[in-house]
């Protein structure tokens, strides 16, 4: 069974549980691993994301910097301070020193790519929901302000220590997702114990912190963060156990769209898949997903999902 939420939003309130909603993602970035570089140019974004619209899209994810693995990312010393303790000392954000992380793309920069988009999309589609993917307190106010009404945050609240309290006045809704360490350490994190209770456990925690500083329950969905900071041998137990996190009673998003992990396993001749040969495969995961407890799945195939969805919908309806 699933349970049903309203989620409540900057402007509005979306059911959740009754029907699979369908995020999709629009990357107005150079470098994004399974995308960059188609959408950098603003029109295309914002025919792209009216594409997805018309391919049933419940929500726009419009995110301006990319983390894949190995991407540098920014965090305020503030956010450094805040950071939960992770499990080496290796993996804490050290500013001053030598592997501090760099500034990937600057928050203007960041705001000339995905404004323009939000701007426009809501204009043309004035009741489309639409998501800023982003960690920086100041693109999330901006991309608010423009007509988006949801923030969503890799870092889980982490890098920048102003979103909480960002989050908290503007009244928007907030993903809070799960990441290991950062981007460019993904490649040397130590394993984990037991990923699923890790991945619980630090939810969790980081939820209580942003209700702390005034974030409102019933404005966060959480994201276990399928690929970020997690290997091949760790998303598959996370996918299997997935109904594990309805534990922590609150809407649960699910993003597996074209990761590595899919394209490990459907490797041929050695190779693993590319981005563009893993739809079926992620359709499996996502269906998967669904069936275990996902209100919200993140995906670049709109089209597909959609389809997937409606069936698993109706398989969890006759439970």
């Amino acid at each position: 069974m699933r349970a049903v939420f309203q989620w409540s939003l900057a402007g509005r309130t979306l059911e959740l549980g009754k029907r699979t909603l369908i995020m999709g993602i629009v990357n107005v970035t150079p470098d994004s691993f399974s995308d960059g570089g188609l959408y950098i140019d603003s029109e295309k974004a914002i025919a792209h994301a009216l594409h997805l619209l018309d391919e049933g899209a419940d929500i726009i994810d419009v995110g301006g910097e990319s983390t894949r693995p190995g991407a540098s990312v920014i965090a305020t010393s503030t956010a450094v301070e805040g950071r939960a303790e992770e499990s080496t000392s290796a993996e804490k954000i050290a500013p001053d020193s030598s592997r501090g992380p760099k500034i990937a793309v600057s928050a203007e920069e960041e705001m000339r790519r995905v404004l323009p988009v939000i701007t426009e999309v809501k204009k043309l589609r004035p009741n489309a929901v639409i998501s800023i993917d982003t960690y920086k307190s100041n693109v999330a106010r901006a991309a608010i302000a423009a007509g988006a009404e949801i923030v969503n945050d890799v870092s889980g609240l982490r890098w920048d220590s102003q979103m909480g309290k960002a989050i908290a006045e503007l009244k928007c809704g907030a993903v809070l997702m799960h990441m290991r360490g950062r981007p460019e350490e993904w490649r040397t994190l130590p394993p984990p114990g037991d990923i699923v209770l890790q991945v619980k456990r630090e939810l969790r925690d980081w939820l209580e912190a942003a209700v702390v500083v005034g974030v409102r329950r019933e404005k966060i969905a959480l994201d276990p963060g399928f690929g970020f900071g997690k290997n091949f041998e760790q998303n598959y137990p996370l996918l299997a156990r997935f109904q594990e996190l309805q534990s922590l009673g609150l809407p649960l998003l699910a993003g597996t769209s074209r990761k590595s992990f899919i394209g490990r396993m459907l490797k041929r001749d050695e190779k693993d898949a590319a981005p563009a040969d893993r739809l079926y495969g992620n359709l499996a995961a996502q269906t998967a997903l669904i069936l275990k407890g996902a209100h919200i799945v993140r995906t670049h195939d709109v089209k597909a999902a959609v389809d997937a969805a409606r069936v698993a919908d109706t398989i969890l309806a006759e439970h």
